[in-house]
């Protein structure tokens, strides 16, 4: 390995982490793959890995540890479950190597590139979020920076096709972590998530509605702008991104105010933003825009902390 080179590992070898692994491979840059860790030695990806050279075991978190190369690895990416996180980063912790978390465990900081990695990106452990946060919490934080947002909430449909095990039993984890990455790194006051899963045949590309609600007045044409920037930023990695029509905008006024269970009367501006998510299909269809997305950011926020620590030594 060169010093040019940022060796990185995946851990998960089921959808999610053998389109990263695809990505990776295919993307150029510094990025190298060393290893694909899983569980099942007969899964798809470590097959895939085999014939692409990408040393595998599966053996798990102690496989990797145990691999000879282990070193010289900078960054692992943990694509597996919530709960299975918990116990890779008390295995890596003390090893000294970053880890990218695409589980919604959320041990460390919430990281959407386009908002906040450059608060974070010196931090051991950084978690991506779910595929409904990366595709929402731009826009919360799009309106956000123009006109304080009170509450947001957010409904992210995908296609039960592109839905694995790890997503399925994460669902609470999902709606947990996906709420509270609106309030935290959206900058939203309360936030709420729904995640559907379509069985619709032939399957639905992923869709995603972001309703944003501002108190008092606000300059629409800001707010637009606003969304219409952020839309561009993220499709500098997620090509498939992309408003589905211009952002909506009701007012209610004091006397036909919006009522919110729980919370009351609300005078302000309610912006709906609809937005659909087609995946590059580097490994499944281009319907799982829920994949495509979380392995997009992980892997533009790998490529920045590369960059950032190659850049530390001087390379």
């Amino acid at each position: 390995m060169t010093s040019q080179q940022f060796a990185v590992a995946i851990i998960g070898s089921g959808n999610i982490g053998t389109d990263l692994m695809l990505k990776i491979l295919r993307g150029g840059g510094p990025l190298t793959m060393a290893a694909l860790i899983g569980i099942d030695p007969t899964s798809d990806g470590l097959a895939r890995a085999q014939r692409a050279g990408v040393p595998t075991s599966a053996q798990g978190v102690d496989g990797l540890l145990a691999m000879p190369g282990f070193d010289q690895i900078r960054l692992v990416f943990d694509a597996t479950s919530a709960e299975a996180h918990v116990k890779h980063w008390e295995a890596l912790r003390h090893t000294g190597v970053r880890v990218l978390d695409l589980t919604p465990a959320a041990i460390g900081p919430f990281c959407v590139p386009v908002v906040n990695l450059e608060d974070h990106i010196d931090e051991p452990n950084l978690n991506m979020v779910t595929c409904g946060g990366q595709a929402t919490v731009p826009i919360v934080a799009a309106v956000n920076q123009v006109a304080p947002v009170s509450y947001a909430e957010i409904v992210s449909a995908i296609s039960s096709k592109s839905a694995g095990p790890g997503t399925r039993a994460n669902i609470d984890e999902f709606t947990e972590t996906t709420a509270t990455a609106l309030k935290v790194v959206g900058g939203a006051q309360r936030g709420k998530a729904v995640i559907v899963l379509n069985p619709a045949d032939p399957p639905v590309i992923m869709r995603n509605t972001v309703y944003c609600l501002v108190e008092g007045d606000c300059d629409q044409t800001v707010i637009e702008a606003s969304i219409a920037a952020m839309i561009e930023r993220v499709q500098g990695y997620v090509p498939g991104y992309r408003l589905k029509q211009p952002a909506q905008f009701e007012t209610f006024g004091p006397e036909k105010p919006l009522h919110i269970p729980e919370t009351g009367k609300f005078i302000g501006t309610r912006v709906t933003t609809l937005l659909q998510v087609t995946g590059a299909a580097d490994y499944l269809p281009a319907y799982a825009g829920n994949l495509d997305i979380m392995t997009s950011a992980a892997l533009a926020t790998a490529k920045s902390i590369a960059a950032h620590e190659m850049t530390k030594v001087g390379v």
